[in-house]
């Protein structure tokens, strides 16, 4: 069963029609990365999918629990839908992380949010809030950031802020990660430390949806390939399919201006 089902997918902005009826599937653990020029619709599919637009069409299903769903009009189930985005994780080209708080405490602070909500906080307040920072500083560990706790977002280079972004997310647990060109806001010196985070995740079989400019990167740690071009899928395959011998003539055109 795929653990994320995009149906018949439809975006408009006034006149504008971006996204023209996007389909596809993913199977838990896989690597999908979508490609495609400035424009083509790539960052407003991931910002349906994950809640930050509403599409105008269409149906979205994550871990077989829809989270979207163009039929539902009443604004009590579309509430109810909502609810089941926490199954999704995203990291932002630009890191958005709180400048006044630190590494830690950037991590820490949609877990503490959440855990507010629970029938048990008031009871057992410092034990949950001691289990939250142990896992922030797990994840802060795993993409490399043990001796970055105490540290600003201002005195991290662009990189490390973009490390900080990936524990955040994951430290919630997602059934799902999204990146939205993680490495577009970095220096070219800055891009492989991300890359090699990502690429750990994608051998531990982390289900993750990839928008990036990276064709070897995607070649590398992706299972499938989308390439997109005026708000349609254009082309979709295995990395050896659609970078290595791709059918459509744009994706040719496409990728050949990577190769001046």
């Amino acid at each position: 069963m795929a653990i994320l089902e995009i149906e018949n997918i439809t975006k408009s902005f006034g006149q504008t029609e971006v996204l023209k009826g996007i389909s596809f599937s993913l199977e838990k653990g896989k690597v999908l990365s979508i490609i495609g020029s400035s424009g083509s619709g790539k960052t407003t599919l991931l910002r349906c999918i994950n809640g930050l637009e509403t599409a105008s069409g269409g149906r979205i299903t994550v871990n077989g629990s829809v989270v979207f769903d163009s039929g539902i009009t009443d604004k009590k189930d579309q509430k109810k839908l909502k609810k089941n985005q926490q199954n999704i994780g995203l990291v932002f080209q630009q890191f958005n992380l709180f400048p006044q708080y630190t590494a830690l405490e950037n991590v820490t602070l949609a877990m503490k949010l959440a855990a507010k909500k629970c029938p048990d906080y008031k009871k057992d307040k410092k034990k949950i809030l001691e289990e939250i920072d142990s896992t922030a500083k797990y994840y802060l560990d795993k993409v490399g950031l043990s001796e970055k706790l105490d540290n600003y977002p201002c005195e991290l280079s662009g990189g490390q802020q973009q490390r900080v972004s990936i524990a955040r997310a994951l430290a919630m647990n997602p059934q799902i990660l999204f990146f939205d060109e993680p490495t577009s806001a970095l220096d070219p010196e800055l891009t492989g430390e991300i890359l090699k985070t990502i690429r750990q995740l994608a051998s531990e079989h982390m289900t993750m949806v990839i928008v990036t400019h990276e064709m070897n990167f995607a070649k590398d740690v992706s299972d499938e390939i989308i390439f997109m071009d005026g708000g349609i899928i254009a082309e979709q395959g295995t990395p050896a399919e659609v970078l290595g011998n791709p059918k459509n003539p744009r994706t040719r055109e496409f990728l050949r201006s990577y190769e001046k």
